[in-house]
Order: C-alpha cells, then structure tokens, then sequence
C-alpha cells in the first residue's frame, strides 16, 4: 500500500463512557495519519450524556464525524455498512469501542499489510491488565506473534481458520470492499469471517499482522461465552454458503491440546477442568445456535446476545 494513502476508521459506539476520549487520542498519535473517524453511535441519548463531560468535544476532535441511530436498527454488518457509505477514503479501518491501539504504529502496520492481492489486513489482540489467565492463553491461540497470509490455497490445511479475521481491529481495501458488495447487511454475528470468505473465494487474500497490536480482551462468563456461542452458531447455519463443508470443530480440539501445553508448562494444570467446563458452554452454545431452527422461539430468546436482531427479524 503506497504512503499518504487516505485512511478513515468506522466506529460503532453504545453507551461510551470517558474511555472513548482515550481511543480516539491513540487513533490521532498514529504515525499514519487518520482522516476522519466515523462513529456509528446507537442511541443519541447516551452521546448525549458523553458530551456532558467534554462540551468541547467537535472542537477538540474536529475529524471525528457522528451518525446517530436506534438501538432496533443496530447490526453488525448494516451498522458498519452505512458508515462506510459516509467515508470516501481508499482505506478504511472498523474497530470496537473497547480496544485500544497498543502503540502508535497500528495503522502503519495494517497498511502493510493491504498489499498484493490482499482485501483486508487484521491486527494482534493483546489481553488488558484485568486479563484472566484462561482468557489469557486463548488470545495467544488466536492471535500469535507470527504474521501469516492466509488464501483459498490454505483451504484444506487451515478449515475455517482460512476465514478468521475480526472487526475489533481490521483494514479493508475501499476498491475491493465495494467490488464485493461489502458486510451482509442483517447479520447477528460474523460479518468479518462472512465477508473474508467472499474475498478468498474470489481469489483475494487475508492478512493476518502480529505486529498491528491492539489491547482487546474480556472476561466473559460461562452464561455469556454460552450466548455468544450461540450467535456464533446462528450466523454459520444462516451462511451456509460460507461454513457448510468447511472444518471448523477441529479448532476446538486444537485449542485444548493448546490449553493442555501452556498450563503444563506453567505448572498449572489444575485449572485444566475449568478450561474444559468453559469450552464445554461454548461448544454447547455453538451447537445450539447451529440448530436455532429447531427450538421454540422463546429458548432463541434466551439464549442469544443479541436480542433486538430477532425483533428486526419480526419486523
């Protein structure tokens, strides 16, 4: 990707609290310059309440632009869209309001990585200080310190993981993102895994950058790793298309060989079975979600995160 190359970032927001001053000061020390950030932010009451700590806020962050919507009309993949529509930058960056560029050089690394045929490049997740320690290891699965290109040729070597690419913090090439139709635009979940696999299956590729880091980490219960699972599991039976025939259970058995070595290593198996009883609430989530079809409307409803994407869907 050539130097000076216009960058916006899109932001989807939900009740920010003080810490968004401290994203959006990171995202302006960047090395490579970000235009504008375009934050997507659901309810404009709770922007409100922000503003009340910052009365300065447009003056201080003069490139920070705002679209205000509806909690019943937020999606993941809709959300985004629209805000991409307001962005005319040959780069765009998404990014979650909870992580944190780790240094000043997260865009300059992603850019680096948008070369050759790629579509999009996505960055490190490092876990926060409050980072428990199963949490801990299962960031270092995902996002290792290695950097890797990852295209249709690696289909059958890497399942699933071929699509791996996350909206917490990822760069899309404008041209290519328009060329494909860009996020499904009604998605509970996923809308970056579904959009890499178009990409791939058109004969892209998608960068993976170790060295694009930013702080991301949670420290879920078993209750909403469950929920989350469930999404999960929903946008893969909805996207057949993208899921169906590709490996994907396999990761899982991969992630507790994983979890077996880094506890024996430290001299901590002991928290083993709590591992176990973890993966055993997500595989569950995931195989419901996965079956969505065959449960009464009202299990859907307790079991997913993301309650309002069924009332649209009603709608």
């Amino acid at each position: 990707m050539r130097e000076n190359v216009k960058v916006d970032v899109i932001l989807p927001v939900y009740k920010p609290d003080t810490e968004l001053f401290k994203l959006l000061d990171r995202l302006n020390a960047q090395t490579a310059a970000v235009h504008n950030i375009i934050l997507m932010n659901t309810e404009e009451k709770y922007f409100a309440r922000l503003l009340e700590s910052c009365p300065d806020f447009f003056e201080k962050y003069d490139n920070v632009k705002v679209r205000h919507l509806a909690r019943r009309d937020f999606d993941h993949g809709g959300t985004r869209h629209r805000g991409i529509e307001l962005s005319d930058a040959e780069v765009f960056i998404t990014m979650t309001q909870d992580a944190f560029p780790a240094d000043t050089h997260l865009v300059e690394q992603l850019l680096q990585g948008l070369t050759g045929n790629v579509a999009v490049s996505y960055a490190r997740q490092l876990p926060g200080r409050s980072c428990g320690e199963l949490e801990r290891m299962t960031r270092a699965f995902n996002y290792p310190a290695v950097s890797c290109v990852k295209s249709l040729d690696d289909l059958e070597k890497l399942g699933i993981k071929t699509f791996f690419c996350s909206n917490v913090c990822a760069a899309y090439r404008r041209d290519i993102y328009d060329e494909l139709g860009g996020f499904t635009r009604h998605t509970i979940f996923n809308e970056d895994m579904i959009y890499a696999s178009a990409a791939v299956r058109a004969g892209y590729s998608i960068s993976y950058q170790a060295d694009a880091r930013v702080i991301h980490s949670h420290n879920y219960s078993n209750i909403k790793q469950l929920k989350r699972n469930f999404d999960l599991g929903v946008s893969q039976a909805d996207h057949p298309e993208v899921f169906e025939g590709v490996k994907s259970e396999s990761e899982g058995r991969k992630l507790a060989a994983a979890a077996w070595r880094y506890l024996k290593e430290r001299g901590r198996l002991w928290r083993y079975p709590e591992f176990i009883v973890q993966c055993c609430f997500k595989y569950t989530g995931y195989l419901l979600g996965k079956h969505y079809r065959r449960l009464p409307r009202k299990c859907v409803l307790a079991l997913t995160d993301n309650r309002a994407y069924w009332e649209r869907s009603e709608a």
